[in-house]
């Protein structure tokens, strides 16, 4: 149920930005300088009363999202399933050292001795 509530909230968070993007920008961020001649308030476009379903509809699937986040707690913690088979994955890779060892010393390198004689 939490999965088919996610997808419908993508959905309609996509639709949002399409409908926000195809809108006529009025001038003025937010409903400043909004020139004179301009009565208190337009008359709503079909594109707005879009953007306003869509926003309602994104405010009642997060909400939805919420409460059955809420009724169905976690058991366990997502850090805890971080491998699929419960180990983690550093240890794999040699990152951790297994318990009871020693970390490995650095190589260095030599040079190699030089013949007698030469001093370069």
């Amino acid at each position: 149920m939490q999965n088919i509530v996610l997808v419908i909230l993508l959905i309609i968070a996509l639709g949002l930005i399409l409908i926000v993007l195809m809108q006529r920008s009025e001038g003025g961020g937010l409903g400043i300088g909004g020139g004179a001649g301009m009565s208190g308030r337009t008359p709503a476009s079909p594109l707005a009363k879009v953007t306003w379903a869509l926003g309602t509809g994104f405010m009642v699937a997060s909400l939805v999202l919420t409460i059955i986040a809420k009724n169905n707690p976690a058991t366990t913690s997502v850090i805890d399933q971080v491998g699929s088979d419960g180990t983690r994955p550093e240890a794999d890779i040699g990152l951790i050292p297994p318990s009871g060892d020693s970390l490995p010393q650095p190589v260095t390198e030599t040079a190699p001795p030089r013949p007698p004689g030469s001093e370069n």
